[in-house]
């Protein structure tokens, strides 16, 4: 029985040190990609919800449940959650872009860019990236949301930060169409 529950301080112990490490992780990303901080505390969740499972599991099967009976709950328990989110199944592909999207995105807030589409012109600035969609402010000043497993799928272009305005001799910076217009009247 002393030796169940030392593994268990061990296990519990890991998880912890794992734990700090993947948020002194995820907040470095963060900052290098200038990612918002509700976006990260997000991603932060997600995975440390998906490391206390895996410590549970590893815990129940130190204590002696049988290694049948915890194969049997985790299984049981990704049904469910596989047949729950069967039926949202694009929820779940946004969520598990916006994770891909938060450490391999190369695109960040402010950047102009073009979504490849034949349908509708999709050129505009970043304003968020969310767990979810990313929202762009598209030259007309209207705000355009997009679903974050779309932009894995489709080409998107990064457009040079100065671009010429058409019918102007002025210059404007991506970030300018951030500020223009973006307060609700």
């Amino acid at each position: 029985m002393t030796i169940q529950i030392l593994i268990c301080a061990i296990c519990i112990a890991v998880f912890i040190f794992i734990q700090q490490q993947l948020k002194q992780f995820i907040s470095q990303q963060a900052k290098k990609k200038q990612v918002n901080e509700v976006r990260s505390r997000l991603v932060t969740r997600l995975l440390t919800y998906l490391l206390f499972f895996i410590t549970a599991s590893i815990m129940a099967v130190s204590l002696g449940l049988g290694y049948q009976e915890v194969s049997l709950f985790v299984s049981s328990a990704f049904a469910v959650l596989g047949v729950a989110l069967f039926a949202q199944w694009s929820m779940l592909s946004n969520i598990t872009a916006g994770v891909l999207i938060f450490f391999a995105f190369p695109y960040r807030i402010g950047d102009k860019i073009k979504i490849v589409d034949k349908d509708e012109d999709m050129t505009g600035v970043i304003v968020e990236i969310s767990l979810f969609h990313v929202i762009i402010k598209r030259e007309q000043g209207d705000m355009m949301t997009y679903p974050n497993n779309l932009m894995l799928q489709k080409a998107v272009i990064k457009i040079p930060k100065t671009v010429k305005e058409p019918n102007s001799s002025t210059e404007k910076t991506a970030s300018h169409y951030i500020d223009e217009d973006i307060t609700p009247d």
